[in-house]
């Protein structure tokens, strides 16, 4: 998985009816976009975060 700051990551719910939880990159603490990311969700709350298999990346357009 690759992100820049910008990117939003969804997380999709592990079960029938549990919604998708999404956070926007703040910070890429890895080389070359490489994890882990401190991320601030949709919530509020912000925190290191190592995304797993079930995380994907939605890419920020260039120039916003």
């Amino acid at each position: 998985m690759r992100a820049k700051v910008g990117d939003k990551i969804v997380v999709s719910g592990h079960h029938v009816a549990e919604p998708d939880r999404d956070a926007v990159v703040v910070e890429v603490r890895g080389a070359d976009g490489a994890p882990p990311y401190v991320v601030k969700w949709s919530d509020g709350h912000q925190g290191l975060y190592f995304p797993g298999s079930d995380a994907s990346v939605v890419h920020h357009p260039q120039g916003e």
